[in-house]
């Protein structure tokens, strides 16, 4: 039935009369309109927030234009996707059709070995590329294929414009028209959206039929009680985005590599940044395992680096990969903890004095003030060792670092204590 299909995909426009927004580009005489009207359209990149039109744009184009339309998505297409719809496209040109639309939703997702193999296609024409991005594209987009396409902004929808969405929806939708919906309040809805046409038409949709009846009243109180009820859209700036991301770094903290999985499952089928992802787990690498395991560091950042050149859809299992060895690695905040009370230390003590033997002395002055003198350089000395002070005179003995529970920092802490004796209390 038409009324499964999510409210928002069964209002998408199909001509420019219906779209919404956007009027610098799509309103009369604006460039995209004579762009299309004209059939003359250029490779472009559409950059903007989500749910402002960037999809639908390309969606008004393949039923506008009368030419093959191809649509990949960035989160799940390789290489050999791209190669595939480039081929299709250049034998739809062999048969006399006009130049083929390549549309690409997230663009910016796509590494650069991914950009690059667009690039001979729109050079020569083959395809017409359309790419969306919600991010800068000068520092997201290869500079060479950047340079091959004219790049749009599209701005935040204002509120006039979501309320107009609205009205059409209800005056349109074959669901909704045979409802008599009062709205008698718009600012959860519109908060909720967070200027997302789409995310707005499917919580609204939400809160109609949870609501029942065929008079419905939309009011503020109403929404949100809904809304908590039973929304389960991942939003990528909003608490979905900060609840999953969460539970993953806790699942990893908490040495549960299933949990772990299953959270980095949600965000990626929700669409999150897996820089952001990555990003994550090489803080998580240093701040809960630290010394106890210092390859995880290494692991995690070549995670980041790899995920960041290969892009999705294979960046998933380079995820997965990092995510089940940081999970099942020993753990340890020690080196956490140290850094954090020696900065409440400094803060409190200020700028105590340097010993003298620790000070650099680069000039005749300072050195017959002391500066340098009676300093014992380690290596020159058994076991590359020698006791001295290195703090402040006021602070002599206050530790900072201490060795977690765990057989690599139980090591430290007896290497530690037989230099040290007593000093540090190990």
């Amino acid at each position: 039935m038409e009324d499964q299909i999510p409210l928002a995909e069964r209002m998408r426009p199909k001509h420019l009369d219906e779209y919404i927004g956007q009027e610098h580009l799509t309103g009369e005489n604006a460039v995209l309109r004579r762009a299309i009207e004209s059939g003359l359209l250029p490779s472009m990149i559409l950059w903007g927030p989500p749910g402002v039109g960037k999809t639908t744009f390309a969606n008004i184009v393949s039923h506008t234009l009368k030419r093959p339309f191809y649509a990949l998505s960035a989160i799940s297409s390789g290489v050999k996707d791209i190669r595939e719809v480039i081929e299709k496209a250049r034998g739809d040109q062999f048969f006399g059709t006009n130049n083929p639309v390549l549309f690409i939703d997230e663009i910016h997702r796509f590494s650069k070995s991914q950009q690059d193999s667009l690039l001979g296609a729109v050079e020569k024409g083959w395809v017409t590329l359309i790419g969306a991005t919600t991010e800068n594209p000068s520092f997201e987009v290869i500079s060479a294929l950047l340079s091959r396409c004219q790049v749009y902004v599209l701005k935040p929808l204002s509120v006039n414009h979501l309320l107009a969405i609205l009205e059409q929806a209800m005056g349109k939708d074959v669901f909704l028209k045979t409802k008599k919906i009062d709205l008698q309040e718009t600012e959860a809805l519109f908060r909720l959206s967070g200027g997302d046409a789409r995310r707005l038409l499917n919580v609204f949709e939400l809160v109609v039929k949870n609501l029942g009846g065929d008079e419905v009243f939309v009011d503020n109180a109403k929404v949100l009680a809904v809304v908590q009820q039973n929304i389960a859209l991942y939003d990528k700036t909003g608490e979905q985005h900060y609840d999953s991301i969460s539970a993953f770094i806790k699942s990893l903290r908490g040495s549960d590599p299933n949990a772990a999985v299953y959270y980095l499952a949600r965000m990626i089928e929700g669409g999150e940044d897996p820089s952001f992802i990555a990003r994550r787990m090489l803080i998580l690498a240093s701040e809960d395992i630290g010394n106890a395991n210092p390859t995880a560091l290494v692991i995690a950042n070549n995670c980041f680096q790899a995920v960041n050149t290969i892009g999705f859809p294979e960046a998933r299992i380079i995820l997965s990969q990092c995510a089940i060895y940081l999970a099942t690695s020993p753990k340890s905040n020690a080196s956490y903890l140290a850094i954090d009370e020696a900065l409440a230390l400094v803060r409190q003590t200020g700028d105590l004095p340097i010993p003298l033997h620790l000070r650099n002395a680069p000039t005749t002055l300072m050195k017959e003030l002391g500066y340098g003198a009676k300093y014992e350089y380690a290596h020159s000395h058994e076991g590359n060792f020698v006791f001295q002070e290195f703090l402040p005179e006021q602070l002599s003995g206050t530790t900072f670092y201490q060795p977690g529970n765990n057989r690599r920092e139980n090591e430290i802490r007896e290497a530690l204590k037989k230099i040290w004796g007593t000093k540090y209390g190990y």
